[in-house]
């Protein structure tokens, strides 16, 4: 086996001796997107599932396009997403000598052969198949010649000899049986003129230097591996088992695109703010299923999830559905958690008091919110300064009748003993009774003037969070407005 390059992975829970060896191939050109997240946490849970390893290797071929920037947006949404990978990360750029390898021991068994058919040549006869509608493919010109035909040192790439005769049938573990018949397989470049190595030709070695049982990838790659297979059985290397999972699509059926929400992990994190296990469970959902059941833990999914549950029909994405399941996380997520992050989103430096606070606020704001964006919304409140700047809708509740219902609330609360949210609703509602009005017509006034909003939880929450102090205050400054 080749030498991996490799840099160190977080912790995570290894399997020693595994029998199963997934992988996860992403190519460092961009954010990891929603897809490639999907297709990360299916190879994740089968590993999981069958007690082996989850690999992860960074297809930094395209020097192009691949950035340090993206490799490190990758690694991060990974780790946000509880995806951890066992062993180290292997960078396939590092290892092209290992590909040249190969290829040249693919060329002496007569696997593969050099091509000398020059650029020139090539264009003319893609500009002849295409006037003829013809298959845009190689034609096999040098396959069969001796390279003595070619010009001393011209250049050449390397080629594999893919077989002219029979079928291939792949035994897909998401598609069923796929059939190719290989005379449409075409004789790829496995080695350039320069020798560098082709993505065709390292994505192959990669996999059998690994030891990946279970190539699980989408399946816009089905057509990659019946011309991956010539590799491998040139070589005489074990077949892996494939398993090819459809693409996702739009509410509207149509492939997924920015349009309908096709964006970085990363930004549902940091512009959406979705938390990472809701994430988890919707791309779990998207094309796996079991039963009726949609809110799924992770433990769940390890001990449930198998390749059999995957449909083979493209999942479609939808943004309102990911936001419902997010709510539903929230309202579990612990109120410490989810006050730290609250605290990263707010636009000043938390105190450890104003920190408590938003702990405390917790039970109160969750249940309420669909992301973390909405919950940082419905906790400004608890920072304003006063006077507050009331909202225009807040403001139209203060009429000359509701500032004098605020003022006979004010009396009532300044003068309880203590304040809690008993005494509260009792001053509130004695508020109300006294003027012979419904609780809501003191509660609206009440709310927009200790929040400046229309909307806020519950005003006897709002008075109790807000402490004596600050409630009255605020109360008081509305009064004179």
């Amino acid at each position: 086996m080749g030498a991996i390059a490799t840099t160190e992975a977080p912790a995570s829970g290894t399997s020693p001796a595994a029998k199963v060896v997934t992988r996860f191939a992403p190519s460092p050109t961009g954010f990891l997107h929603i897809g490639g997240a999907r297709t990360a946490l299916f190879n994740w849970l089968y590993a999981r599932h069958h007690g082996g390893e989850f690999l992860l290797r960074i297809e930094d071929t395209d020097r192009a396009r691949s950035t340090q920037p993206a490799i490190e947006a990758i690694l991060d949404s990974m780790s946000w997403l509880g995806l951890n990978w066992d062993g180290q990360t292997v960078y396939q750029f590092a290892r092209a000598s290992r590909h040249a390898e190969v290829a040249n021991q693919l060329l002496a068994a007569g696997h593969a052969y050099k091509c000398y058919a020059t650029a020139e040549e090539l264009t003319a006869l893609r500009e002849s198949q295409k006037a003829a509608k013809q298959p845009m493919r190689y034609d096999g010109r040098w396959r069969d010649r001796p390279e003595s035909d070619a010009p001393e040192g011209a250049p050449y790439v390397v080629r594999i000899k893919a077989p002219k005769d029979g079928a291939t049938t792949i035994q897909d573990q998401v598609q069923g049986a796929v059939t190719v018949q290989n005379a449409e397989l075409d004789d790829f470049v496995l080695l350039r003129s320069d020798g560098t190595p082709t993505y065709m030709l390292a994505v192959v070695v990669d996999d059998h230097d690994m030891g990946v049982t279970h190539v699980i990838r989408g399946d816009d790659h089905l057509n990659n591996a019946f011309r991956q297979l010539t590799v491998i059985r040139g070589m005489g290397w074990p077949e892996p088992i494939y398993a090819h999972i459809p693409l996702i699509h739009g509410t509207d059926g149509a492939k997924l695109s920015k349009r309908h929400g096709a964006i970085g992990v990363d930004s549902y994190r940091d512009e959406l703010g979705i938390l990472p296990e809701a994430l988890d469970n919707y791309l779990l959902r998207l094309g796996w299923g079991h039963g009726d059941d949609e809110v799924i833990s992770r433990e769940q999914a390890v001990e449930w999830f198998d390749l059999a549950g995957v449909g083979r029909s493209p999942s479609r994405f939808d943004l309102k559905k990911l936001e419902n399941l997010n709510g539903h996380y929230l309202r579990q997520a612990e109120d410490n958690r989810l006050a730290d992050l609250l605290a990263e989103r707010l636009e000043f430096a938390v105190s450890p008091e104003q920190l408590d606070l938003l702990r405390r606020a917790m039970p109160a704001l969750k249940p309420r919110a669909a992301n973390l964006n909405e919950l940082a919304t419905s906790a400004a409140f608890l920072f304003r300064t006063r006077p507050l700047v009331l909202d225009p809708a807040a403001s139209d509740l203060l009429t000359a009748e509701s500032r004098a219902l605020l003022a006979s609330a004010h009396s009532k609360l300044d003068a309880l003993a203590g304040w809690d949210t008993e005494s509260l609703e009792e001053a509130v509602r004695q508020t109300a009774e006294d003027a012979g009005i419904k609780l809501g017509q003191v509660a609206q006034p009440l709310r927009a003037a200790l929040t400046g909003k229309k909307t806020s939880p519950g005003i006897f929450e709002v008075l109790d969070l807000l402490g004596r102090d600050e409630s009255l205050g605020r109360i008081a400054d509305q009064i004179t407005a």
